[in-house]
């Protein structure tokens, strides 16, 4: 994990530079692709996401997001691996023209609603769906988010909340 994190540091490092505009807008499509830090559940956990949205106003945008997390729990010699798959749409308002209005910032928040898909592996080899609060099924969620542009198209961005994971990070692209 030490080795991902100094690699996307000095991806972000190497792409600093100037004139970024992360003002959103109607028309503009954007692309985040990072990690997903800790489970919907309280579980820990690491993973992997990826969303997509659509601006369809000037502070509104739509899409999609796909995201998938695993973590252990238990103790030496006896651990549950439980997984989590979420495929879901989100919508999101962008407040850049409202609220600190720096141009280089994308300010965001918006809901999220999909179905999850949860799974888990025990010790003595059964494996399938899990049969209790972790359930496959609807699954909503909430989450704020930002995005720092180093350059027009390319940038940084980080979300928290009841999601996929309550923190996720990596970069963005805006096209």
């Amino acid at each position: 994990m030490k080795k991902l994190f100094t690699i996307f540091v000095l991806a972000a490092a190497v792409m600093v530079g100037t004139n970024a505009q992360a003002q959103f807008e109607k028309g503009d499509k954007l692309l985040n692709a990072g990690i997903n830090l800790g489970g919907t559940y309280g579980g820990g956990g690491f993973g992997l996401g990826a969303s997509f949205e659509a601006g369809v106003h000037d502070f509104i945008s739509v899409g999609a997001q796909a995201d998938w997390v695993q973590w252990t729990y238990g103790w030496t010699g006896y651990n549950w691996k439980y997984t989590f798959t979420t495929i879901a749409a989100r919508g999101s308002y962008h407040f850049g023209k409202h609220f600190l209005t720096m141009d280089n910032l994308d300010l965001y928040a918006g809901p999220s609603l999909g179905y999850r898909i949860a799974s888990y592996k025990d010790p003595s080899g059964w494996s399938g769906s899990y049969n209790n609060a972790y359930n496959n099924g609807v699954f909503f969620g909430a989450f704020a988010g930002a995005r720092y542009y180093f350059k027009e198209n390319l940038g940084v961005f980080a979300e928290v909340g009841y999601n996929a994971s309550p923190l996720k990070a990596g970069i963005t692209f805006k096209f």
